[in-house]
């Protein structure tokens, strides 16, 4: 049985956060640790939280968690190396943008028009059908996605107004670093650049990037409405965000952990969808009302689905996702 215990301050987001296990005394209850970039009001968060109290239900023995939140450990990119690496971080949610480095095919799942909507998405998740890429996920980079969180319709925010395809020619983005984000948004004639989520904000703000891209929780928690106002009615994704668990701490539990864990995830993951995909208008409709956004109809969004589809194809198959793809196309 294994504890995480810190033994440096944290600093500034991108600082390594130096961790190493301790031997718990035997009669210790076991401490997990798990990380979200968002405060108590985010979906990511209640998730988690409802992890942890399934877990506890499940287990029925002594068992403690600890939720850094609000970036107190890094951004996603930095929890998923440390759960990989089996420090730091034992649980948290993560897009699968920052799983790319160990499995090519992960970011696929998360990539622009996957999705038809929620519904289909929740298909897809009940049917098994991201099998394979948890599979390689775990294989590659020893970290089991548990559950699956997400459900939020992603949108463009931007500081300026945009209706259709010619006007949103040549738009400095913001997009995630999987090399799918890019090769979409180019293919519709945008100029993505991958830029760290918490540096998006003044990344707008000096004109560096004049755009980015999330769901409506996102665009709330961070304030991205600021400074950029125009929420583009894009719907170019529904947002997938695995719970994801270190598979060397994972090793280190004992079995009926091990299996309170697997039946918390699934469950943690089906509550997220449902509780953000039911948030997303809400949030946006506070917002509206509240003066703090507008609301833009986007009119090409076929046509734009139309020059992503053969990027979306030729990446499938560079990877070996085809039957994944066709699978989910088919549901």
């Amino acid at each position: 049985m294994k504890r995480r215990t810190f033994l440096a301050g944290l600093g500034a987001v991108g600082t390594s956060v130096v961790a190493a296990p301790a031997i718990l005394r035997a009669q210790a209850p076991i401490t997990l640790n798990g990380a979200v970039q968002f405060n108590d009001d985010h979906a990511f968060t209640k998730a988690l939280v409802r992890f942890e109290e399934r877990v506890k239900a499940l287990y029925g023995k002594p068992i403690n968690f600890t939720l850094h939140k609000n970036s107190s450990l890094g951004l996603e990119k930095q929890y998923f190396e440390y759960m990989s690496q089996g420090r730091a971080v034992d649980y948290g949610i993560v897009s699968p943008a920052h799983m790319s480095t160990f499995a090519k095919a992960a970011p696929f799942i998360d990539a622009p028009f996957v999705f038809r909507d929620i519904g289909h998405m929740n298909m897809v998740v009940e049917k098994n059908l991201l099998k394979s890429i948890a599979d390689d996920v775990e294989n590659r980079a020893e970290v089991r996605l548990i559950g699956h969180a997400g459900g939020g319709t992603r949108n463009i925010f931007a500081n300026k107004s945009i209706k259709n395809l010619a006007e949103i020619k040549g738009l400095k983005i913001r997009v995630q670093g999987a090399p799918i984000w890019s090769r979409t948004f180019s293919a519709v004639g945008m100029s993505p650049t991958v830029i760290a989520y918490n540096e998006v904000y003044n990344a707008i703000q000096n004109n560096v990037i004049q755009a980015g891209e999330n769901e409506a929780a996102g665009v709330e928690a961070m304030k991205f409405y600021e400074v950029a106002p125009n929420l583009i009615m894009t719907q170019h994704a529904v947002s997938i965000r695995p719970i994801c668990f270190s598979m060397k701490t994972m090793k280190a539990l004992p079995k009926d952990l091990q299996d309170a864990i697997m039946v918390a995830g699934k469950e943690a993951g089906d509550f997220g969808r449902q509780l953000e995909s039911s948030e997303d208008g809400a949030k946006l409709e506070t917002l509206e009302k509240a003066g703090r956004l507008k609301r833009i109809p986007f009119e090409d969004r076929a046509a734009m689905k139309k020059l992503v589809d053969p990027v979306m194809a030729a990446y499938a198959k560079e990877i070996g996702a085809e039957d994944i793809y066709k699978q989910i196309e088919g549901v």
